[in-house]
């Protein structure tokens, strides 16, 4: 009996139309044979029990239901033998399961372990939104979710891949032919059905996968520096008389613009406290001082954070909890005082601050209370990125942590208002899970969970150019979450906002330029004032024969030029801080235009390249105004503005494998890199970023 019930070993992929009867199955198996030029099975079910029926007016009982699926599985093999590529089957023996649990309460064991067996590349699930036709054979109309529900079950239980087709006959076909020729692609990549299920749900696309796999196998193209830019050769100077004009200028206009302000604040803040994380790890108490340590060691970080232990905001309730779960603290020696207030600080059970978002850890010490970025950041937005008295402030979280950034929003919103006049709007979103990459070994072969599933990792930053894209603002402050300060609030918003005037400024021009192009009635002097304005006020080479152009090619190419979205970024002197620098890169048809580069993306052996990249004078705080309208008043898909060709190669552990994987370009590195860009320069004190823990002890973010 049972070897009666046995698949056939094949190379063939086998597709199963599985779901409650009258949902189409038939017709879609049908179809998608003919699209692919193959073979589909009938359900045999069905000329057996008709026959049945016709003989003897008898309908299905419990003992036809082996011989049945000794039919289905025969029609199966014999299919097999005349199938090209895919085989179709209308029905399978978990239908024929389902149908004896459901009418029976029960499954013989020998059919249930049978179709536990069988196996298919795919599991199409035919939804019930498709109206119920009868028949002889057909005897349930109603409760159809119910039974629909059940056969879902059983894919879940038995663990087969599936997925769920709804909508019209015609759209489950449309679906089914992309579902099933994506699903041959990934095979041919090494990719299983469960992988491909997996993408699907993600929403990752195959063709997606395929560059990420060009790019780990093969490298990515290094970007080509021609310079650094500096100051009036590619950033430009802006005096403290300039930046109140264009504050002022931007004060004018902004009581008529849609405002808002853009936080990345989904990060870790892991990397703040790693030197104490290598402490605890390292330092056994007991066996040494801890300024033995730091000498053998060398640990100038931790001496440090010693040293200026007392000033952190933090300080003072790391000692009150110790006291509580350690009376005698205030006996101990030093080295066990320090090594305590160390380890409950990053412990999991206690202050875990390692593991929380920058966002939520506590900052500034103000004498009525403390402070996180997220209220420092509320201050801002009301400071320079409000209009008539309300500001929005969007910070890209975690979804585990939002409920963290919301109670803190809650305990300090209405506060500011009061105090600010201003009406707070606060929004949140996650990084899109479609933007997640997967991982490779060293020998270039998919890195798997222990469960066998693929390994992902977040696609970077430069995944939150989606986020942005779902932003509806006429000028979006873009500025990262441990990039703020406790002082000088007044000096910040002054640059802030004459960035956004100097955006304004150029934005009226280009978009005034873009009219007079639609107008189709230039003359050559106006032509060479727009590209003299290119070349000059947005810093791009037009290419060398564009005079050779017939006037109609030429307010193309200057229309296509013009009409992007734009950023004004605010550069500061280069001393030492790490981040992205100011760079006039050639393109690969050799044009040179102005670009945010990160040292990942320079040969590091091409000694030229890096020359140029030690020669910068200049980098990037992520201090950004962007206008991301046209000039007819619509958004811009910002994701047409991508360099889909750039990225970055990180190196990663996991779980004792070492792995190598794709992140997107940098938010704004190649994520902008076709936006106009203009570079401003600005104060140091404009930038005052939280990288580790110590640098918190600085002047910006102590009281004064």
């Amino acid at each position: 009996m049972e070897e009666n019930l046995k698949q056939q070993s094949t190379e063939i992929i086998k597709i199963a139309i599985y779901g409650p009867e009258s949902t189409g199955k038939t017709t879609l198996a049908k179809q998608l044979a003919e699209h692919f030029n193959t073979v589909w099975i009938p359900e045999f079910a069905r000329d057996y029990l008709q026959q049945k029926w016709e003989n003897k007016q008898q309908i299905c009982q419990k003992e036809d239901l082996l011989p049945i699926a000794i039919g289905q599985t025969k029609l199966e093999n014999e299919g097999l033998q005349k199938a090209n590529t895919f085989l179709f089957a209308d029905t399978n023996l978990m239908v024929t399961k389902v149908f004896s649990d459901i009418h029976y309460g029960e499954t013989d064991p020998i059919l249930e372990k049978a179709a536990k067996k069988h196996k298919y590349d795919l599991f199409l699930l035919t939804d019930v939104d498709v109206p119920w036709q009868k028949d002889d054979l057909r005897d349930s109309p109603d409760n159809r979710e119910m039974t629909l529900q059940i056969f879902e079950e059983n894919l879940i239980k038995f663990n087969k891949p599936y997925l769920k087709l709804s909508g019209s006959k015609e759209k489950r076909f449309q679906k089914a032919v992309a579902l099933v020729s994506t699903l041959l692609e990934g095979k041919e990549l090494g990719l299983n059905s469960f992988d491909f299920i997996n993408l699907h749900q993600r929403d990752i696309k195959l063709d997606l996968v395929k560059n990420q796999i060009e790019f780990l196998t093969n490298g990515i193209q290094a970007v080509n520096l021609e310079r650094p830019a500096k100051l009036n050769d590619g950033i430009e100077p802006l005096s403290i008389d300039e930046a109140t004009y264009f504050a002022n200028f931007f004060d004018e206009k902004r009581n008529h613009l849609k405002l808002k302000k853009f936080v990345p604040a989904s990060g870790a803040a892991s990397r703040m406290f790693k030197f104490l994380n290598e402490f605890l790890h390292d330092y056994k108490l007991g066996e040494e001082s801890i300024n033995a340590y730091i000498n053998r060691k060398k640990a100038k970080n931790l001496s440090l954070f010693l040293i200026g232990v007392e000033k952190f905001s933090f300080y003072n309730d790391v000692i009150y909890r110790l006291k509580k779960l350690y009376p005698e603290f205030d006996t101990w020696g030093y080295d066990s005082k320090q090594y305590a207030f160390i380890k409950t600080l990053l412990s999991t059970k206690e202050f875990d601050f390692a593991n929380k978002p920058k966002g939520v850890l506590p900052f500034h010490n103000y004498p009525s209370h403390i402070a996180t970025p997220i209220e420092e950041h509320l201050n801002e937005a009301v400071a320079y990125a409000s209009s008539n008295q309300k500001a929005h402030l969007h910070f890209t979280v975690s979804e585990e942590h939002q409920s963290e950034f919301e109670k803190i929003v809650e305990n300090v919103k209405t506060k500011i208002e009061i105090t600010s006049q201003t009406e707070i709007s606060v929004a949140y979103s996650y990084q899109d899970k479609s933007t997640d990459s997967i991982a490779l070994d060293f020998d270039n072969q998919f890195v798997r969970e222990d469960n066998d599933s693929l390994v992902f990792r977040p696609g970077g930053h430069g995944a939150l150019i989606q986020n942005l894209n779902n932003l509806d603002a006429d000028v979006i402050f873009v500025k990262n979450i441990d990039n703020v300060i406790q002082n000088h609030l007044n000096e910040i918003s002054l640059y802030k906002k004459a960035l956004a005037g100097i955006l304004l400024d150029k934005q009226h021009q280009i978009f005034d330029y873009l009219r007079m192009l639609d107008e189709d009635n230039l003359n050559k002097e106006t032509l060479d004032e727009i590209v003299n304005f290119i070349q000059s006020k947005l810093h791009f080479e037009v290419v060398e024969d564009f005079s050779k152009y017939t006037k109609e090619s030429k307010i193309d190419y200057l229309k296509n030029y013009l009409n992007r979205p734009i950023r004004v970024c605010g550069m500061v002197k280069n001393e030492g801080e790490p981040g992205g620098g100011p760079f006039w890169v050639r393109d690969r048809k050799g044009l040179v235009f102005l670009q945010i580069v990160e040292s990942s993306q320079i040969d590091e052996k091409d000694a030229s390249q890096m020359k140029i990249l030690k020669s910068s004078t200049h980098f990037n705080p992520v201090d950004l105004v962007c206008g991301i309208r046209n000039y007819r008043g619509a958004n811009f898909d910002l994701t047409e503005f991508v360099d889909h060709t750039s990225g970055f190669i990180v190196h990663k552990n996991k779980g004792g494998k070492d792995l190598k994987a794709y992140e997107l370009p940098g938010l704004w590195n190649g994520a902008m890199a076709k936006w106009l860009t203009v570079f401003v320069e600005v104060p140091l004190i404009t930038f005052n970023p939280v990288k580790t823990v110590n640098d918190l002890l600085k002047i910006a973010h102590q009281p004064q």
